[in-house]
């Protein structure tokens, strides 16, 4: 979803690129029909890494890049998030003096538990461009001794998809296939290892969406990671939980903007529901998107989980923060990447012919 616009965007101005998908995502669903539902071209190569401990996939995706960048040798090497595919991808390039871009560049929860946010500042400080999503990216990276000069705040290039997709994903009534009402259901997702690795927090979190089944359906596509912890519980959760295979992204997109409210530890869900204006509750003590909760509908629930049930009183009475969209959140970001590309390559070009 964030590198669909700048493949596309690449691609309409005629600039060459080569498409890599690592394959950390290597679920068909999660991966390949994303590929198709976003106007995707087929990747390039696919390098098929799979799963495995972090190390062991930054180490297949590093040695899979690394002879990628040797045998096209580009001139850029352009990575977004925070997986480890990005870190990967980007020590493999650097190494070789290969200039670095990053798409979603400053982000930071300040917990350095989460792998992600390791990978978010090592991948930032290997990077010749950063582009940054919100105003909090551009002040973490000037902390953290980045010059201006590398940073470009562009906006988010997630939003460009939501924006692009929406009305396709709400058009195929997707709730409507479930047996819910529009607007009358929550929409759950959990993957987070302090979530769902932890027994005791794992066990409160299905407590708490059957507490919400009472009132509304819980729609809960469980990630392939959830679903190993949770077998076993099925049988103890009432049919107001209803459980899902991973979705297409214009499912999920047209059930995030015709739910009631999403609940969530994903913290790209944080800010597609900000674009749509959908009460979003993030089940986690932090968040590395601070626009969401400070401009848009997101919340941040902490630890204690009995508070969720007064803000789903709120929801449902109407009582939520409206919010809007944060600066640059316009449908566009991907444009001024490329932008952004150009006038690097200008600049250094300018820069090589002056001296």
């Amino acid at each position: 979803m964030k590198m669909a616009p700048v493949v596309l965007e690449l691609k309409r101005r005629g600039l060459s690129q080569r498409l890599i998908h690592t394959g950390q995502h290597y679920d068909a669903a999660m991966s390949t029909v994303f590929f198709e539902e976003l106007g995707m071209p087929e990747p390039d190569v696919y390098l098929g890494v799979g799963s495995g401990s972090h190390a062991q996939q930054t180490a297949r995706v590093m040695l899979a890049i690394e002879e990628e960048c040797l045998r096209h040798k580009p001139s850029m090497l352009l990575v977004a998030g925070d997986v480890n595919s990005t870190v990967a991808s980007a020590m493999a390039a650097a190494k070789l003096n290969i200039p670095v871009a990053h798409i979603e560049a400053g982000l930071r929860s300040f917990d350095r538990t989460m792998p992600e946010e390791l990978n978010r500042i090592v991948t930032d400080h290997l990077s010749d461009l950063l582009f940054t999503t919100e105003e909090s990216g551009n002040r973490n990276l000037r902390r953290e001794g980045i010059g201006d000069r590398k940073i470009r705040f562009v906006g988010n290039c997630m939003v460009d998809s939501v924006r692009s997709h929406e009305e396709e994903a709400v058009r195929r009534r997707p709730w409507a296939k479930l047996g819910v009402e529009e607007g009358a259901y929550a929409l759950l997702t959990l993957h987070r290892p302090s979530n769902v690795d932890d027994e005791a927090r794992l066990e409160e979190l299905l407590n708490l969406a059957v507490r919400i089944a009472r009132r509304i359906p819980v729609l809960f596509p469980v990630h392939p990671r959830t679903r190993e912890k949770i077998a076993g519980r099925n049988g103890l959760l009432p049919q107001s939980v209803l459980l899902l295979d991973p979705l297409p992204y214009l499912t999920f997109l047209g059930l995030m903007a015709r739910s009631g409210v999403v609940l969530t530890d994903s913290g790209g869900i944080q800010e597609e529901t900000t674009a749509l204006g959908v009460p979003c509750l993030t089940l986690r003590v932090n968040t590395e998107r601070p626009a969401t909760v400070e401009q848009g509908t997101n919340e941040i629930v902490g630890e204690k989980l009995e508070c969720v049930d007064g803000m789903i009183d709120s929801i449902l009475a109407g009582k939520w923060k409206r919010g809007g969209c944060p600066p640059l959140w316009d449908g566009h970001a991907a444009s001024r990447v490329i932008d952004g590309i150009e006038e690097y390559f200008r600049s250094s070009a300018c820069s090589s012919a002056c001296s």
